[in-house]
């Protein structure tokens, strides 16, 4: 299996790799179907990408007919300190005045919640609805989005859109998050892994490497797949890794 792997020297340099892969396909899918559908990731690593979306201004990219969508959400108020979208609207939304945003109304009942972004999803985008790009971030345990090692979610395989029971040290303790499944993002035109710190590096080893089927990370299986990760993330791969 051929794995793309982009390596940068830190997270500014993969940010700003980052900004440029965006423009390009924002461009192709506006020029295609009229705008271009994201789902964005929460945690440190896009925190510090949409910083400098933010600081580049809003002529920088087609803001206008850029749609923005979330990858998976805490069940939490969007005021939360814990909320992926609370990040996004002080770093990005609120800086730059975007408008065309779907947040997860995560603070319902999860599962109604659920079944209510999958039905936006669908009303947006038809049926099967395709994104445009989906940013993943990946954790110390394998996962990503809110596909946890173990969690009932892996096995989905017709729902777009699930409340996702986890227990994990990450999430301290049993929680519900609100996670896009695997057929939504394996769906996607493109999925581009965000991954930064020496705490992934052991990890993404054994992700890019090892036996397949073992982490959440290594069923993604979108038509263009690519991994951004910084030197720190990367420390434990082989110099000349790309494939397996």
């Amino acid at each position: 299996m051929i794995v793309a792997i982009h390596r940068f020297a830190d997270l500014d340099a993969l940010s700003r790799a980052a900004v440029e892969d965006l423009a390009a396909i924002a461009g192709e899918a506006i020029a295609a179907r009229g705008a271009c559908h994201i789902a964005l990731s929460g945690g440190s690593t896009p925190k510090r990408l949409f910083q400098l979306l933010a600081s580049l201004g809003k002529r920088a990219l087609p803001w206008d007919e850029i749609v923005l969508w979330w990858g998976d959400e805490r069940t939490v108020a969007p005021d939360h300190a814990d909320s992926n979208y609370r990040m996004t609207r002080e770093t990005l939304i609120d800086p730059l005045g975007l408008t065309r945003v779907h947040r997860i109304e995560a603070e319902r009942d999860p599962e109604d919640a659920a079944a209510a972004y999958e039905d936006e999803l669908k009303t947006a985008l038809g049926v099967p609805p395709v994104l445009d790009l989906v940013w993943l971030g990946m954790g110390p345990d394998g996962h990503t989005a809110s596909l946890f090692p173990g969690s009932p979610a892996l096995a989905e395989t017709k729902r777009l859109v699930v409340a996702n029971p986890v227990d994990s040290p990450l999430t301290k303790g049993p929680a519900t998050r609100i996670t896009l499944t695997l057929p939504a993002i394996n769906a996607a035109r493109h999925v581009r892994f965000l991954v930064a710190g020496t705490d992934k590096a052991e990890t993404l080893a054994a992700v890019i490497a090892g036996p397949r089927d073992t982490y959440p990370s290594q069923m993604i299986s979108s038509a263009d797949l690519v991994w951004f990760v910084d030197e720190a993330a990367a420390s434990r791969l082989h110099p000349k890794e790309n494939e397996r």
